[in-house]
C-alpha cells in the first residue's frame, strides 16, 4: 500500500486560503486603439476581484515590443461594484511605423501581472 505524498507547504497554505485572499493579477479582457489625429486613444477593459482600497487594480501601461513605456493609466479607486470595467488613456503618442502595442496591468497588492496583452494596430 502506498502512502499519499504530502503537499508542499506553500501549496497547502494556498489551498487553505479563501479565494479572495489568493493573489490574482488584473485580467486584460479587451483593448481598443483609436487614432485621433497625431495621437491615439487606448481603451482597456480589465477584470479583477477588487476588495476595496487595500487591494484593487490600480494601473495599466502601454508598451512597445522592447518593453518601453509609451503610456501609463493610473486607476485612482477600486471598482468593487463595476466589474469588468473599461478606462481610456488619451493623447498617447506612438512612434511612426509601430504596428503592435502591449498592455500590462497592475494590482495595488500584488504588483505588475505577468500577462501581457498584445494588440495589433490598424495601419
Amino acid at each position: 500500500m502506498t502512502r499519499p505524498r504530502a503537499l508542499p507547504a506553500a501549496l497547502a497554505i494556498a489551498l487553505l486560503l479563501p479565494a479572495s485572499a489568493r493573489p490574482e493579477a488584473p485580467e486584460i479582457l479587451a483593448v481598443e486603439a483609436i487614432r485621433t489625429g497625431m495621437d491615439w486613444r487606448i481603451d482597456v477593459t480589465l477584470e479583477h476581484p477588487d476588495a476595496g482600497w487595500d487591494h484593487f487594480a490600480d494601473a495599466w501601461e502601454v508598451l512597445d515590443d522592447a518593453g518601453n513605456r509609451l503610456g501609463f493609466r493610473e486607476l485612482a479607486h477600486p471598482h468593487v461594484e463595476e466589474q469588468p470595467f473599461t478606462r481610456s488613456l488619451y493623447n498617447v503618442m506612438l512612434p511612426d511605423g509601430l504596428r503592435r502595442i502591449q498592455i500590462r496591468a497592475r494590482c495595488s497588492e500584488d504588483g505588475w501581472g505577468e500577462e501581457v496583452f498584445t494588440f495589433d494596430l490598424e495601419p
